[in-house]
């Protein structure tokens, strides 16, 4: 077999479509829209080279629109769980022995069709299921998972590459094994490309996967397996089964050769799930490795020497694009008194403006929050700030779900700082709002740090710089994508890894080398060329 070290295409990150009026990204996807949603689907389960049915069909609807119906799930299981995992270890030897160029051709060929013939089909998936506009769809269902892709490979080889030194005579090297067994992927609703990446990157280190996403982005789940059918991805590689959490995680974290899990999603799963994996501790070959990004409460520090204008542009887009079911998005902001006046002005201007409605209408800027149980979620938030004599709706507070699951972009001030709002994840178009005494920056800073239990992202606002070195030390734990003078969302691949610590996740950074070398168990091989052939050392001889 020929050999050679080969040099893998540069990563760059996949330039962002605009969708502007008559551009012919926005025509075909308006086209692509529009046959989707007139077409019902089917989606099967993917167990090794098998598309599984079971008659037990549940609905995907659209959120802006719940009464559409986009098609159907076939929903699995216990034995289905057990035939994936079974599928995903007959599936390993092979895959795992495949030349590592070929498993970066096979991901590098899937964000050439993500970027390419995929690109309106996968973004109209996501704006249809989950809800996105085209501007939120295309950052994430093409660019990002396009990113995912081709960064990783990237990341595989500087991994690979990585060796140690060797003495005279000796040659030290360093293989990076799969982990032994199957990895679990359980993957959240609010990302294309993490669905994508969580079991994706854990294949391209060589391991084969059980996954599950989201009850509400099956439907663009099923795009995501044809891309990896069409690129190559070899059958039981990676097996996608649909069924309830509970019934699925008995099955996976009972099992021997279970290896790891790769989760986003909220705190209340993670915790349960390390709880069970603990318990199970010694029913397993390997300790599995564990990785998770969770939840958030993500914040905007405002300092007085911070520009008004800016910071009310961050609230904006921070806290309601994609109505807030970003785990990075702002939903508490601490703003000096001087200057709140003028950033309220801003951010009611800016929500006046904003329309709300279907994906569909490309000038609507906020669209409808996943499903009816976060809808009666965020509700139940808005109406108790209502109820509240700490707290006053100065923007929004309504809600309906007749049509669709809509909420408005919703602005709460509040005189207690640890109203709930100020400290529980709500993942809706809700940002709730104190105002301090300028002179009390110091006293605002630890107040960021000790309100919530996250520390997830975190964004400061100042134009002094002796203040911002101050903000950046003190919130040094608060979040692991930290923000000057910008909103706290929007991380790249390759520029801003993301991830964040405390109950916000265990901080392994996915977009970079450090989420990939989780799905390694590295071998050391010592090789002595001329192997010593007496065991008596120097040392030992007499003195004379």
């Amino acid at each position: 077999m020929p050999k050679g070290v080969y040099n893998v295409p540069v990563a760059k990150n996949e330039p962002v479509l605009s969708y502007a009026p008559g551009s012919p990204e926005r025509i075909r996807l308006q086209d692509t829209l529009a046959e989707m949603r007139a077409t019902q689907v089917e989606v099967p389960m993917y167990i090794g080279g098998d598309e599984v049915t079971t008659g037990n069909l549940k609905p995907m609807v659209c959120p802006h629109d719940h009464q559409h119906i986009l098609g159907h799930f076939h929903e699995g299981d216990a034995s289905h769980v057990e035939d994936a995992i079974n599928a995903a270890l007959g599936a390993k030897r092979m895959w795992e022995d495949l030349a590592w160029e070929h498993r970066a051709a096979i991901f590098l060929k899937a964000a050439d069709l993500i970027a390419g013939p995929y690109r309106a089909k996968i973004n109209a998936a996501t704006m249809l299921a989950q809800s996105k506009n085209a501007f939120q769809a295309e950052i994430d269902a093409a660019c990002e998972f396009a990113d995912f892709l081709r960064f990783n490979v990237q990341y595989m080889v500087d991994i690979y590459k990585q060796q140690p030194e060797s003495a005279p005579g000796i040659w030290n090297k360093v293989e990076q094994r799969p982990l032994e067994g199957f990895i679990f992927a359980l993957t959240p609703f609010n990302f294309t490309a993490i669905a994508g990446n969580l079991p994706a990157s854990c294949a391209m280190m060589g391991n084969t996967i059980v996954w599950k996403a989201s009850n509400t982005q099956i439907y663009s789940a099923k795009v995501l397996m044809d891309v990896f059918k069409e690129a190559g991805v070899p059958d039981g590689v990676i097996n996608l089964v649909h069924g309830s959490g509970p019934v699925i995680g008995d099955v996976v974290f009972n099992h021997p050769d279970f290896a790891g899990i790769h989760f986003t999603g909220s705190t209340g799963v993670f915790q349960h799930i390390w709880k069970t994996i603990g318990e199970n501790i010694q029913k397993y070959k390997s300790y599995p490795r564990v990785v998770g990004e969770t939840g958030g409460k993500d914040f905007i520090a405002v300092h007085e020497s911070a520009n008004p204008i800016q910071v009310a542009t961050a609230i904006t887009r921070g806290a309601f694009e994609y109505q807030g079911q970003k785990c990075s998005a702002a939903s508490r902001a601490y703003i000096p008194k001087s200057m709140w006046s003028e950033v309220e002005a801003k951010v009611k201007e800016d929500l006046a403006s904003i329309k709300m409605g279907p994906v569909e209408d490309f000038t609507n800027f906020v669209n409808a929050v996943i499903d009816e149980r976060s809808f009666d979620k965020i509700a139940g938030y808005i109406d108790r700030a209502k109820a509240s004599d700490k707290c006053t709706i100065i923007a929004g507070g309504n809600y309906d779900k007749s049509v669709g699951y809509f909420v408005e972009p919703t602005v709460i001030l509040t005189e207690d700082p640890m109203y709930e709002t100020m400290q529980e994840e709500i993942f809706g178009p809700v940002i709730t709002i104190y105002t301090y005494e300028g002179s009390r920056y110091e006293e605002m800073l630890e107040l960021v740090d000790s309100t919530s239990p996250y520390a997830l992202t975190g964004a400061i606002f100042s134009q002094d710089r002796y203040a911002l070195e101050f903000g950046v030390r003190k919130l040094r734990n608060a979040a692991g994508n930290f923000y000057i003078n910008d909103k706290p969302t929007g991380a790249v691949v390759g520029q801003q890894p993301f991830g964040g610590a405390r109950a916000s996740g265990t901080n392994d950074k996915a977009g970079s080398a450090l989420n990939l070398q989780r799905w390694v168990s590295p071998r050391l091989i010592k090789e002595t060329f001329v192997s010593p052939t007496d065991y008596r050392y120097p040392f030992l001889g007499e003195d004379k």
